[in-house]
């Protein structure tokens, strides 16, 4: 098994503070499809670490018996690309803590990068991001769950990254798809 790349660019996925289709701000649930699927993804593009941001106790146990059974338990031997796969997937309570983490391991804080399927005036485009994204800084991509971020994660965010747009008015992909299709697009190799 190959061990897994080090890298300066980290991910979160945020289920608090975020929106739910009335606008209130709730935390969402944690599944274990979107656990599994994004350390895939994550492993697959050389990320750093990947975080689970939840508060709600019962979630990180539910991620904390996800990651023990690929890392310890019958999983490991059974499938042992998702074990490699999960090596780097953590649950904290907030972004705040993930920043922190982050900031102790590499010894600087890292920018933040959040995305959004709004437009918004500060918007980065995706070409310039993959060139920031080159420079050795530590770099935190921010995905929100539920209908988005809460705004004030979005206005304390060092870049807005540009939504993801298709040829129709129709944009609400699943966060595992538009992670995807982001971190192709940002580290991805062109051909």
């Amino acid at each position: 098994m190959a061990e897994a790349v080090q890298s300066n660019i980290h991910l979160a996925l945020v289920h608090f503070p975020v929106y739910d289709k009335t606008g209130e701000i709730v935390v969402s649930s944690v599944t274990t499809l979107d656990v599994h699927d994004i350390s895939r993804i994550c492993r697959t593009y050389g990320l750093g670490g990947f975080y689970v941001v939840t508060p709600l106790k019962t979630q990180q146990e539910l991620v904390d018996r996800l990651i023990g059974h690929w890392q310890t338990g019958h999983g490991a031997v059974y499938n042992p690309t998702r074990k490699e796969a999960l090596l780097k997937t953590q649950v904290k309570n907030s972004l705040d803590e993930v920043v922190n983490d982050i900031h102790q391991e590499f010894g600087e804080k890292p920018k933040t990068v959040v995305t959004d399927a709004r437009k918004f005036p500060q918007n980065i485009g995706y070409e310039p991001m993959r060139q920031e994204l080159a420079e050795k800084s530590q770099y935190l991509l921010v995905f929100g769950t539920g209908w988005g971020l809460e705004k004030n994660i979005i206005s304390k965010a060092d870049y807005v990254l540009s939504p993801i747009e298709g040829p129709e008015d129709y944009n609400h992909l699943p966060v595992r798809a538009a992670i995807a299709i982001i971190l192709d697009r940002l580290l991805g190799i062109k051909r």
